[in-house]
């Protein structure tokens, strides 16, 4: 199992299981289990020969008190009849009886040089023919010089010995191969999740923007990092989708006043009179500005849908909103012979959202009323409280809009037959539409009986608690 990295010249390189970072962290791992599991085991075995060998001596010594026991001098004469008599009694257990010049006196093993205290002894001491188990006993000097061994078989002992050394070496063997086979086992895996990902990079990397990391439902950490990498990857494409829409807007929506403008910079390369030259030179910045407008507007409606939240959040009280608002277009709505007309809210009720863009969607909606409304035409501007959220509402007596085409109204740059001699670039409902989305709320173009147009905006009301940054 490979996966792919990047090599200096940009061109993917394969990389193996032993080379990876996961199989030395295993190989780590398992080390530390060897060395862990190996002195545990070494302890335990050490523990169980040691626990063997202390129960051999105290029944040597039992054995060696017990015949020591019955008599009243300990030397040569007076042990002679007490172990002859202990040997018929149990044979089983060693016994060596020597006199000061190491001549045997009575036993069941030959000679042994005189050495005082704890011995282990191998198969040769035995008599013939030889057994091969070998002594585990205990030797005293007598008082008049004499030598006396008591042991037992040690067979007990010495296949401890090498179980134990063998339970070392099978357990060492196991460790190693469970410990590397495993670390490569779990490397193949944690590199096939890993290479899912990089091969999803890079389709990406050749174009296919739509294509994101298959999940698996196993919720792991790789789960989580596959789904952040694919919500990462749909804000991309949103961004990108976002920045060639801009780009087509800007193309398709600028040709007009641009070929307006190429119109009006020909007329006045053509006039003869000054005065003409002067009214196509206007006209020409006429239509340069508005150009620039509707490029300004695109890229901020661009900029609203590309984002997630508003920026500079900020607790809002509605009243004081409309009343700015009132306050400002009252003269422009009676300039127009319409009347503006503000119901006042209940009190308390506040929104959270940035004031500019708030304040730019009410104003877009009393403009539009204004603009696309005759004279005697009644406006009114409400707010109230609709369960958790915050409605706000901008009602006209004029002509309305069809109900086909309140939809479409939305849309950039579209404007409806009986509003094409109204001045204005038709992106200012497509404006209102992305600010209040951005701020979790939707837009709504209704019926206002008996006659006439209401949009209501309905908003999250506050919180409580503000939300910072963007």
């Amino acid at each position: 199992m490979t996966w792919m990295d990047g090599q200096a010249d940009g061109t993917p390189s394969r990389l193996s299981v032993l080379r990876s970072s996961s199989f030395r962290i295993v190989a780590l791992f398992a080390a530390c289990c060897f060395i862990c599991g190996m002195t545990v085991t070494a302890l335990s075995g050490y523990r169980s020969l040691h626990s063997l060998t202390r129960q051999i001596h105290e029944a040597i010594a039992n054995e060696r008190d017990e015949a020591l026991s019955g008599v009243s001098s300990r030397d040569v004469a007076h042990l002679t009849s007490a172990i002859r008599s202990a040997i018929r009694s149990d044979p089983t257990v060693y016994y060596l009886l020597q006199d000061a010049h190491g001549r045997t006196v009575a036993g069941n093993m030959r000679d042994l040089p005189r050495i005082d205290g704890p011995r282990h002894l191998s198969w040769t001491w035995f008599p013939l023919p030889p057994d091969g188990h070998p002594v585990v006993g205990q030797g005293q000097v007598l008082d008049d010089g004499g030598y006396f061994f008591v042991g037992m078989d040690g067979a007990s002992l010495r296949s401890m010995r090498r179980d134990v050394w063998l339970t070392l070496v099978w357990s060492g063997g196991g460790f190693l191969l469970i410990g590397l086979g495993g670390g490569f086992v779990l490397s193949r895996l944690v590199l096939r999740r890993i290479e899912t990902i990089s091969q999803t990079a890079r389709d990406i990397m050749r174009g296919d923007i739509s294509r994101r990391i298959v999940l698996n439902a196993t919720n792991d950490e790789f789960e989580h990092l596959a789904g952040s990498l694919n919500a990462m990857l749909d804000r991309n494409e949103a961004q990108i989708a976002s920045i060639r829409q801009v780009t087509n807007d800007i193309a398709h929506d600028m040709r007009r006043p641009l070929a307006r403008l190429g119109e009006q910079l020909d007329m006045a390369a053509e006039a003869t009179a000054p005065q003409d030259r002067v009214r196509a030179i206007t006209r020409s910045m006429a239509c340069l500005d508005e150009a620039l407008e509707i490029f300004s507007t695109l890229l901020k409606l661009a900029q609203i849908e590309a984002d997630d939240r508003a920026p500079d959040p900020q607790r809002l009280p509605v009243a004081d909103l409309l009343a700015s608002l009132a306050g400002l277009y009252g003269p422009v709505a009676e300039d127009h012979g319409q009347m503006l007309v503000l119901v006042p809210p209940e009190g308390g009720l506040e929104l959270d959202g940035n004031r500019v863009l708030l304040t730019q969607v009410l104003a877009n909606l009393i403009e539009n009323a204004i603009n696309h409304s005759p004279a005697g035409t009644r406006i009114t501007v409400t707010a109230r409280r609709a369960g958790g959220k915050v409605v706000l509402a901008v009602a006209d007596t004029g002509p309305g809009i069809p109900a086909h085409e309140r939809e479409r109204v939305f849309g950039k740059m579209v404007r409806l037959d009986g509003s094409r001699a109204t001045p204005g670039t038709g992106l200012g409902l497509s404006m209102v539409r992305a600010i209040v989305r951005l701020h979790g709320g939707e837009i709504r173009l209704l019926d206002n009986a008996p006659h006439g147009l209401r949009c209501e905006v309905t908003m999250p009301a506050t919180t409580g608690a503000h939300r910072n940054g963007w």
